[in-house]
């Protein structure tokens, strides 16, 4: 599997998003559509993306009782993405339920990965307001394992995680990791981060990269030197 750079367009309006995307005249990013686009823009901005020629990662993490997954995965596939994702703390049943709803008469569905922990969720946090004990890189590799288990072909985690779901699901099990940062960027509201150059050492098949290139002075620019610190 080759390795690729996901940009999170994390964007409010469907001008905004286009406005961006107008920028790459050469190579069309793997875009990540999240809720806040979706929601505000609904199923068109997911085809009228996908038309442009990017691939999606449609990240709606979803999590409720297995039958309202499976239902809503139906949907999600039928809406052409190349990826999409789940909370693993929904616990198996669910994610074997998503499949089963993801997957098309023909036997074709996008790529499944699970949620582990979120890289803002940090192991104090986890423990004072989750109430998980665990430490957080035993409780990730525990849910990478549940999802493994499940038949999802991955999960989200940090980058600081990927190199042991990798250790402990295969190396065929994908790792998309956010909380990716320059070495020479802020941080923002992110506590497990890494930059894409050590992400790229550490067992990551995906990145999924924000504001350092969303908020960049020149976008384009920006996504180059990812694709050149993890890909290249």
């Amino acid at each position: 599997m080759g390795k690729d750079v996901i940009v999170a367009c994390d964007f409010s309006k469907r001008a905004e998003v286009f406005d961006f995307l107008d920028c790459f005249t050469g190579r069309k990013p793997f875009v990540k559509i999240g809720m806040e686009l979706f929601y505000a823009e609904g199923p068109s901005i997911v085809k009228e993306i996908k038309e442009r020629g990017h691939k999606i990662f449609l990240d709606l993490k979803l999590h409720d009782i297995p039958n309202t997954v499976k239902k809503a995965m139906a949907i999600l596939s039928s809406l052409d993405v190349d990826m999409c994702n789940l909370h693993a703390a929904g616990t198996k049943a669910m994610m074997e339920e998503a499949l089963v709803g993801l997957t098309r008469k023909d036997g074709t569905r996008p790529i499944l990965i699970a949620v582990t922990q979120l890289t803002s969720t940090s192991e104090e946090r986890m423990k004072e307001e989750l109430l998980i004990d665990k430490p957080i890189d035993k409780v990730v590799a525990h849910y990478a394992k549940n999802a493994a288990e499940a038949g999802l072909d991955g999960v989200v985690c940090s980058p600081l995680e990927a190199a042991s779901v990798k250790l402990i699901c295969g190396s065929g099990f994908i790792t998309v990791t956010p909380g990716i940062r320059f070495a020479d960027g802020e941080i923002g509201d992110q506590v497990r981060i890494m930059t894409p150059e050590k992400a790229k050492k550490t067992g990551s098949d995906y990145i999924v990269v924000g504001r350092p290139i969303t908020q960049a002075k020149d976008p384009v620019a920006a996504y180059e030197r990812c694709v050149r610190e993890f890909v290249d």
